[in-house]
């Protein structure tokens, strides 16, 4: 590697630019010299380390990852004019199971401090939630957030309400508003009222009757997942009555998944109420005594191995697979090694990496199921006319991600290497330690509402254009790939691994460094950007095609 350029993988024909070149700057392989040839490459993107013809494969990450569309000379710059998306088959393979376990130096016997359920898992966070069976209850929903929230404490004062404020006040008295700036004051918020109770989250969303039976099943997984998730405390959910998602079919989904192991659960429907009334006061009611209950809870002292993290990848860039994603592939691998548990998804964004992930199945049947669902939701997103290769977003591309097996490479990486102990489909709940692969989307939060309804209690989202998303029930740790997108959304962004593309650190200091941010978050220690500013997204997955 040069200071300009990194060769990802011996197996590579490109190199990544890690800095801006210019036409006839001079770049090495080793002891090759290579002169460019293509004026003002930007960084994240690909130089060609040899001459190509049509139809000649490119690797990266040692994998295929497109097929040249016409000549391309060493030096050149890898594009979208000169290369289309291509990835090799797979079949099932032997089992390759051995792997060098990371030494755990620091994190032997760590703990962290959270809120133990009867059924064994611990919660990194302590909510209520209110949930609606039905997009007809919503209104509802927001009816009760907005009588709730304030008088029971857990609502910050917003600086952009005086800013609005200021920009009304002043148009009525000068018809002008250039005058006004923004002041981030500091807003005192009211007392809590429970204080062993970090919030109250209301999951709207638009499902719950309309669509298909399946539908309404895959809602009421979801939303069982989230109602018995170690990071709940109770829940109220409010049903119309009439819709496709039943409480019977809730009911069966909970108890798929363990129960509420002691924690209350209220039913409320309002075709059997009657009046708003009574629906409304009666499920406030519910709520209150639910939450005098769960505050009787506090913190204790539990081994990491209860942690579970999702591993999440959104605003991606050409360096999102050089550093922050083998870093979290780091974190991965020393979680897996404590006993703990780490979710891959994404499944639009494995592609090009299937062999290697089924390999790495301890049985052959999850090998198998792992090769049929991502051959089905191929099929299926071909079918439409919207297949894998259509997965990089525009923002991908500009970055360097321009065919979707460069982009699942890199993405890839934020597994580690362990091997893969399950596989599930959405939205089935993770039953075993170590590295579990998900069926998702690659959409950023229908992936990530996957996961955390799957078990995670923690994600870790890396970036590396920016996102500003989080979860109502879980922290989403935010990790830029570079530090200048560190710099620029410093308010959105947790930690910074652009350090290893400047050689500063290694992926497994980077690594380290996010672990131990994990814990202090995981023990209410350490508040990360998506809690502090209610980033609390959350898209249920309508079983259709979502690249």
């Amino acid at each position: 590697m040069s200071n300009k350029t990194l060769k990802v993988h011996e197996k590579d024909n490109v190199l990544v630019a890690l800095s801006e070149l210019q036409k006839g700057e001079v770049i090495f392989d080793n002891a090759l010299k290579i002169s460019v040839k293509s004026n003002g490459i930007p960084a994240k993107h690909k130089i060609a380390l040899q001459d190509f013809e049509p139809g000649d494969e490119i690797y990266m990450y040692g994998v295929l990852v497109g097929k040249a569309t016409q000549a391309i000379s060493q030096g050149e710059q890898i594009t979208t004019f000169n290369i289309t998306h291509a990835s090799n088959d797979y079949t099932l393979g032997n089992r390759k199971l051995d792997w060098q376990k990371p030494n755990l130096g620091q994190f032997i016997n760590r703990t962290f401090k959270g809120f133990k359920r009867e059924n064994g898992e611990v919660g990194t966070a302590n909510y209520w939630l209110v949930v609606p069976l039905v997009f007809c209850e919503n209104h509802n929903l927001e009816i009760m957030k907005q009588a709730m929230l304030g008088a029971l404490g857990f609502t910050k004062a917003s600086p952009y309400g005086d800013f609005t404020q200021n920009l009304v006040e002043t148009y009525k008295n000068t018809g002008q508003i250039a005058a006004v700036k923004f002041e981030n004051s500091e807003k005192k918020t009211s007392q809590k009222v429970f204080e062993n109770i970090d919030g109250i989250k209301f999951l709207s969303h638009t499902m719950g009757c309309g669509g298909t039976r399946q539908d309404a099943q895959g809602l009421c997984g979801l939303l069982a997942g989230y109602i018995t998730h170690a990071n709940v405390c109770g829940a109220t959910v409010l049903s119309l009555g009439c819709q496709n998602a039943q409480f019977e079919m809730l009911q069966q989904e909970i108890e798929k998944r363990g129960g509420m192991a002691g924690r209350p659960l209220y039913f409320l429907e309002q075709q059997q109420l009657g009046t708003e009334e009574q629906m409304l006061s009666g499920a406030i009611k519910k709520t209150f005594e639910g939450l005098i209950e769960a505050n009787a809870q506090s913190r204790e002292e539990a081994p990491i191995s209860k942690l579970c993290l999702g591993l999440e990848c959104g605003g991606s860039d050409g360096f999102s697979g050089i550093s922050a994603n083998p870093a979290l592939g780091y974190v991965s691998d020393l979680l897996v090694a404590s006993g703990g548990s780490v979710i891959l998804s994404e499944f639009p964004e494995l592609c090009g990496v299937e062999q290697e992930l089924s390999d790495r199945c301890q049985t052959e049947a999850d090998a198998t199921r792992f090769m049929n669902l991502m051959q089905n939701y191929s099929q299926k997103a071909t079918a439409i006319g919207s297949g894998f290769d259509k997965n990089p977003s525009p923002g991908n591309i500009k970055d360097g991600l321009i065919t979707d097996a460069i982009k699942s490479a890199g993405a890839a990486k934020k597994g580690g290497t362990s091997p893969v102990t399950g596989v599930y489909d959405y939205p089935e709940k993770i039953r075993k330690p170590g590295l579990a692969l998900l069926c998702t989307p690659g959409n950023d939060v229908e992936s990530t509402t996957a996961e955390v309804a799957a078990g995670a209690n923690m994600v870790l989202f890396t970036t590396g254009l920016g996102t500003p998303t989080g979860n109502p029930i879980v922290p989403v740790i935010k990790i830029a790939s570079n530090s200048i997108l560190a710099d620029k959304m410093h308010d959105i962004i947790d930690i910074d691994t652009g350090g290893i593309i400047r050689g500063e650190e290694t992926i497994e200091q980077a690594g380290e460094i996010i672990l131990d941010f994990v814990i202090r978050a995981a023990s209410g220690e350490q508040t990360v950007w998506a809690v502090e500013k209610g980033q609390d997204d959350f898209i249920p997955w309508k079983r259709g095609i979502s690249l």
